[in-house]
């Protein structure tokens, strides 16, 4: 895999009583890997702000870790039969959030990387949401990659 990649994030969360709500997030980055752990690194623009969030994502087979810093800023912490709490912090306030993971999925090919998250997501001890996160990683240069599934 090349250091220039391209990520693609999907979201998917359920809420009670709401239709499916999904994000995707397209962008390049960085890829490297370091003691057995996978690393990308991106940036971010916030509509209405001009201040970047610098993303981390750090992986294996059995967990993920998000860092964002900047507009703003967490640590989530994604590992497999495990819940992790943090403060979720933004311009807006400081959220408690709680992450319990069912699964890490990561599929490693020559030029693309795929990891899937599954969890159940938290805010102030009480049940939101449950999520998956798939992301997409594949070389920038001579990528086949498309927008389209």
């Amino acid at each position: 895999m090349t250091k220039e990649v391209l990520i693609s994030i999907r979201g998917l969360q359920f809420e009670e009583g709401t239709d499916e709500n999904k994000i995707e997030t397209i962008t390049a980055g960085d890829y490297y890997k370091k003691s057995n752990f996978h690393y990308v690194v991106y940036e971010e623009i916030t509509e209405g702000f001009e201040q970047p969030t610098k993303n981390i994502i750090k992986f294996n087979e059995n967990e993920l870790h998000l860092t964002k810093n900047g507009l703003v800023n967490v640590h989530m912490v994604f590992e497999e039969n495990r819940k992790n709490m943090t403060n979720y912090v933004t311009p807006y306030g400081s959220i408690l959030i709680g992450i319990e993971t069912e699964r890490v999925d990561l599929i490693e090919e020559e030029k693309r990387i795929h990891v899937d998250v599954l969890y159940a997501l938290e805010v102030n001890y009480e049940h939101l949401a449950d999520c998956n996160i798939a992301m997409d990683i594949r070389e920038k240069k001579g990528s086949d990659f498309s927008l389209y599934s």
